[in-house]
Parts: C-alpha cells; sequence; structure tokens
C-alpha cells in the first residue's frame, strides 16, 4: 500500500472507526502548539488539520490514549496526555499495542502507525515484536478488560471492547 498516496482514504478509514468505537474525530483548525502536528485532543475528542498532520496513523495513536482513560474522564481530557493529572504516562506501552491493534480490525498495515520517525526510532523493532506474537503491554489491555486473558478466545490482537469503562 503506497501510504502516503492513500492518505485521504487512510483518514477516512480512520475517522469511521473511531466514529464507530465512540472517540469523536473531526477535521478543524489545531494551535500551532500542538503536542503532533496537526492533532488537538479536545474535551475527549480529537481534531485534525489534515495539511499540517504529518502521518494519519498518529489519529490512531492519540485516540488509544483516549480510549484507555478511564470513562469518568474520557470528555475531560484536552491537549497533551502527559500533563493530564489523571494519567501518569505509564500508559503509552498498552496505547502502542491497543493502535496495533486498531490498524490490524480496520484493515491498515501497522506501518500506518508504526512510521519510521516516530517511536524514538524504535518503530521497526516494535512491529517485529507484534509480527513475532511478543505483545509488549498486553497485561494492561487484559487487566483494563478490553482483550480476552491468555489461553481465551477471541485472542488477541482482537479486542473485546475498544474503551475502557
Amino acid at each position: 500500500m503506497a501510504i502516503h498516496t492513500d492518505r485521504s482514504r487512510i483518514l477516512g478509514l480512520i475517522s469511521a472507526f473511531l466514529a464507530e468505537i465512540g472517540i469523536s474525530v473531526s477535521m478543524g483548525p489545531v494551535s500551532a502548539d500542538s503536542f503532533l502536528p496537526g492533532i488537538e485532543i479536545i474535551k475527549g475528542g480529537i481534531v485534525y488539520d489534515p495539511e499540517k498532520l504529518f502521518y494519519p496513523g498518529d489519529l490512531l495513536h492519540e485516540a488509544g490514549h483516549i480510549a484507555l482513560l478511564p470513562g469518568e474522564h474520557r470528555n475531560k481530557v484536552s491537549g497533551n496526555m502527559k500533563e493530564q493529572s489523571f494519567t501518569d504516562g505509564g500508559e503509552e506501552i498498552a496505547v502502542m499495542l491497543w493502535s496495533y491493534a486498531a490498524c490490524l480490525s480496520i484493515g491498515l498495515p501497522p506501518v500506518v502507525v508504526f512510521h519510521a520517525d516516530g517511536y524514538k526510532g524504535q518503530s521497526e523493532w516494535i512491529l517485529e515484536q507484534y509480527a513475532a506474537g511478543t505483545f509488549i503491554g498486553l497485561p494492561l489491555l487484559q487487566w483494563m478488560q478490553l482483550c480476552n486473558p491468555q489461553g481465551v478466545e477471541p485472542a488477541f490482537p482482537v479486542m473485546i471492547k475498544w474503551l475502557r469503562d
């Protein structure tokens, strides 16, 4: 798949998936100092500027942060997730795995999220681990009751739900 030439199709698939699971996503103006270029989290939803957005897959990653918040905090979150009072940033590894499962669920190659310019230069290694079935962070998704425990079908990367209660 030519990721850069298929940009609008990818954005459409991601937007439809997020709307289906209950995370609002819309196009609109994004402040110049947003955490990621062209993306802003506002009251539990995602606003993106397609002209400023570098990587469409970043929408899925940021949505993972929203999805993994306890439900009572989800609509309160705005701005940089690492600056929120109700998150300690420790869920990043689960967010990565959530976005991997989301890619597979909507039929996108995981490199859409795990692009070469992300993940502190470790995206290739992460993708190798996931391809080998080494799902770093899986116990967190299981603890959040988003996927089944080990040995129970359907197995990860199938999710039994996408939003944490």
